[in-house]
């Protein structure tokens, strides 16, 4: 819950921080005559449509799986089944709060021509928004805040490469350990960035992601496991809720999966590696 807190607090007083020095340099920057028009129209044809809903629902569950696993199930102290049900709500609500709110004004600020970029929308023809320094100083706080967030996904990573390239018999701190573990690392996160650098398809891998990885992860096998581990009768409501619950979401990830690579096979024919999007 402290945790929790703490992030909600930084964030609101971050981005309030940030609006006040916006305000004090650009006293009539409420409103902007710089801004595109919009259009709160629904782009695309039925299947275009279609096929966006579930590269949407894709999207959604990335975005609500994403903190389950490093935020709670890995640092949680037994027992684990009330407070697993506690931070659960607890990270949904934050979720919900956060995500949604960035969502449903950012659609309101520029209608269908939002970017899954949140910063990419203050740029329009390559005429910034808002001054370049305010800009710069938000990319600055956005690799600050991934750099600590690396730090927490990255974990198993590192336990993979501490297993291949230590020597458990030498220190800790020693040379011997020191050295590969600062190279092995930092190759790694400069492979990863180069990576998301090349591939300009934030939003289409974010949905290829949830499709392949967190539906199954967070809504398929968890219920496939729990009947397999209590075994619960199959005349009850909890297994058949459970099959259901597996059933549904098995159809909505192989749906969103395919709407995911055909959302990037169409948004490849006009990006290009490196591309500034």
């Amino acid at each position: 819950m402290v945790c929790y807190g703490a992030v909600i607090a930084c964030t609101l007083l971050g981005g309030q921080c940030m609006k006040a020095i916006y305000l004090l340099s650009q006293p009539n920057g409420r409103n902007s005559s710089k801004g595109p028009k919009k259009d709160y129209g629904l782009k695309g044809d039925n299947e275009s449509r279609i096929f966006g809903i579930f590269n949407a629902i894709a999207i959604i569950a990335t975005t609500y799986g994403n903190g389950i696993i490093p935020e709670i199930q890995a640092t949680i102290a037994p027992p684990v089944k009330g407070k697993m049900f506690k931070g659960l709500c607890v990270c949904y609500t934050v979720l919900i709060i956060t995500f949604f709110t960035v969502a449903i004004t950012g659609y309101w600020a520029f209608g269908n021509h939002s970017e899954g970029l949140l910063l990419s929308n203050f740029v329009d023809d390559g005429n910034p928004l808002v001054p370049k320094w305010f800009i710069l100083m938000t990319n600055l706080f956005t690799i600050l805040q991934l750099s600590a967030v690396g730090v927490v996904y990255l974990q198993p990573t590192n336990e993979v490469l501490e297993r291949t390239f230590a020597d458990p018999k030498s220190k800790e701190l020693s040379a011997r350990n020191v050295i590969p573990r600062v190279v092995s690392r930092s190759l790694s996160v400069v492979i990863a960035t180069t990576v998301a650098a090349m591939l300009p398809f934030f939003g289409d891998i974010n949905a290829v992601i949830g499709a392949f990885g967190f539906m199954p992860l967070d809504f398929i096998l968890p219920v496939v496991f729990f009947n397999l581990t209590f075994k619960p009768s199959k005349r009850s409501l909890v297994f058949w809720l459970n099959v259901s619950i597996a059933v549904v979401f098995s159809a909505l990830a192989i749906i969103a999966a395919i709407a995911a690579v055909r959302q990037i096979v169409l948004d490849a024919k006009t990006y290009r590696l490196f591309a500034n999007v």
